[in-house]
């Protein structure tokens, strides 16, 4: 039976450990195509995803992760990076999806003045933190279809970018935003950490004042 979305939300947890449980080539395409889905300023999708399964690939990846177990451990480990030059070498493409899904001619020229001008306008600081917005989405995409599926996930921020970017030969305008494990629990079920309620977070018009 396929969860609903509010159970998903509620049952993702981090998970510690995993058995190693082989992942069907069709399940992990269908976790990738719910990140491919992801909505991105202008469209850009300026995410690329390094899909990582050899024992081998995997050792090395955890040596550059602190050693954690779990890199190791997974199913499938999956590194969500972005890619700074996207925008420039996908623009055609993008203007292009836009008008085969209605977009009109006025938008789509103003459009890719837009793109051009902002992301071309930040420095490598900014960009990186604009990469992490975009990709952290399309991350969360995947997790939640992986729950979705009856998987596990373990997102991760805790790596060496310079030495995954060596251990997997990427380009230099791709930047590493996280690392997302899945595959199945291994060991006791995951504990709930807690999430604080509506009053303690969220503000009604101004800060300070409740929601009503």
């Amino acid at each position: 039976m396929i969860k609903s979305l509010p159970d998903v939300l509620r049952d993702r947890r981090a998970t510690p450990s995993f058995t190693g449980e082989p992942i069907p080539q069709a399940d992990l395409e269908e976790i990738l195509r719910a990140g491919l889905s992801a909505p991105s300023g202008y469209n850009v999708q300026p995410w690329r995803f390094v899909v990582v399964k050899t024992p081998e690939q995997k050792r090395r990846l955890r040596g550059a992760s602190f050693n954690q177990a779990k890199v190791e451990e997974a199913s499938v480990v999956i590194v969500c990076c972005g890619d700074a030059d996207s925008w420039r070498r996908d623009a055609d493409e993008i203007i292009r999806m836009g008008l085969e899904g209605g977009m009109s001619e006025s938008y789509a020229a103003q459009l890719k003045g837009s793109v051009a001008s902002f992301l071309s306008s930040l420095s490598a600081d900014q960009m990186h933190g604009w990469l992490n917005k975009q990709v952290a989405i399309a991350e969360t995409h995947m997790m939640l279809m992986a729950e979705v599926l009856g998987y596990d996930t373990a997102p991760m921020e805790g790596f060496e970018p310079d030495k995954v970017c060596e251990i997997l030969r990427l380009p230099m305008s791709y930047w590493v935003v996280s690392i997302l494990a899945i595959g199945r629990l291994k060991g006791q079920d995951k504990y709930h950490g807690g999430r604080f309620d509506i009053s303690h977070t969220v503000y009604g018009e101004e800060f300070g004042r409740p929601l009503k």
